[in-house]
């Protein structure tokens, strides 16, 4: 993708500011949640999956339709993943992946997606703080099973995890009460709309932010604002929250999403990647 492909407010933004130094002797992957595409992956999943890898992506999520899959509709995702070498580090799950006979079938189909981290995308209804430390309770009881196959557990946020109940932040009672080695999955996005310092959240967990959700916000009204803005045209400070992520956060890999854009799905994720690699350099 070309800098003239970038739309004009975020090529400029883009060319005005240095590029982001990585880290030294860091080369963190950059990836797609295929939420993202989500429309084409219910129309054609494996042709959406190769067109992602030859995009430039080096990792991809799945996300929750995954686990009503059949186990050979999992392996020709594999097989996709593989004719295109791409590599699925976590996928996305609802509560179902972390209680019963669903813990065996998220590590079942974790495992042949190749998978590192199965994340709990979302708590369902979650209201007081006792509800949250039972959320809590029932992904550290997860992670024990998923630890014996070699895998880890994950909890995403959105912008309910950042509002305070009772003076505490549910996002602080699942970090409390979830294993050293349990994954806080950050939406970068959210936590800006919300108000709160995604920095601050970084270097207060240092080596649990191992894969962060670039997922802008932009505040005003407009069809093109909220989180119809493209990666790097809305307000999340990225260069203090890449510093963060890689000095402290113990980042393994970063996914793009978008919620929508102005532009179609693959064109949408064909800019964000543009943008991504021009911010970074």
């Amino acid at each position: 993708m070309t800098a003239q492909s970038l739309s004009r407010r975020g090529f400029l933004a883009a060319a005005t500011a240095a590029p982001i130094a990585l880290a030294a002797g860091k080369n963190i992957p950059v990836g797609i949640e295929l939420y993202s595409v989500r429309d084409l992956m219910t129309k054609d999943m494996p042709a959406t999956v190769r067109a992602i890898g030859k995009m430039g992506y080096q990792v991809v999520e799945f996300y929750g339709p995954y686990f009503d899959w059949t186990p050979e509709v999992v392996r020709e995702a594999r097989k996709a993943m593989d004719d295109v070498g791409l590599r699925c580090n976590s996928t996305h799950n609802g509560p179902a992946s972390f209680t019963g006979d669903g813990i065996s079938r998220a590590i079942e189909y974790n495992l042949v997606l190749g998978s590192k981290f199965v994340v709990m995308a979302s708590a369902g209804r979650a209201v007081t703080l006792d509800d949250w430390r039972k959320v809590a309770d029932t992904l550290t009881s997860a992670c024990e099973k998923f630890r014996l196959t070699g895998l880890r557990g994950g909890y995403h946020n959105h912008q309910a995890e950042f509002k305070a109940v009772d003076g505490r932040r549910p996002i602080e009672v699942i970090a409390a009460n979830t294993p050293k080695d349990f994954m806080l999955q950050f939406d970068v996005g959210t936590c800006v709309e919300v108000g709160q310092d995604p920095v601050a959240w970084i270097d207060s967990n240092p080596g649990r932010i191992n894969s962060l959700h670039l997922k802008d916000w932009g505040a005003g009204t407009g069809p093109d604002r909220g989180y119809r803005v493209l990666f790097g045209e809305g307000d999340v400070p990225w260069k203090k929250v890449f510093d963060a992520a890689e000095s402290k956060g113990g980042v393994e890999y970063y996914l793009i999403e978008q919620e929508g854009s102005r532009y179609p799905a693959m064109e949408t994720a064909e800019k964000c990647l543009a943008a991504y690699k021009n911010m970074r350099g």
